[in-house]
């Protein structure tokens, strides 16, 4: 499922547990090892796994337990530079005005 603003808060929920219990499964833990791992309780991780709310801080220890809390960064990077910011900085750059020792003389230069 491709997540975008448009999609309902529990299905989104949903779709994470499910992504959860994949990536769980792929590195081999069974919940009970995995929620020890993570220093949470085999309930919360059930409760999470079934698409259910739960707490961030929650969610902070499961990412570190699957190694992958530097997925955040994607989310939330420490720096952004927006697009506007970014043009607003590009104007405020004045052109140096070709030197005379050119040779080149357009009509525009004053004398």
């Amino acid at each position: 499922m491709k997540l975008s603003k448009f999609v309902p808060e529990d299905e989104i929920l949903k779709e994470f547990a499910k992504r959860l219990a994949r990536m769980r499964k792929a590195q081999g833990y069974s919940q009970t090892e995995f929620a020890k791992e993570a220093g949470i309780g085999v309930a919360t991780l059930r409760r999470i796994e079934g698409g259910q709310d739960s707490q961030f801080e929650t969610w902070l220890k499961i990412l570190k337990a699957l190694d992958r809390v530097s997925a955040l960064d994607a989310l939330l990077p420490e720096t952004f530079n927006s697009p506007m910011a970014e043009a607003l900085a590009g104007k405020s750059r004045k052109r140096k005005k070709p030197s005379p020792s050119s040779g080149i003389i357009w009509g525009d230069e004053a004398q």
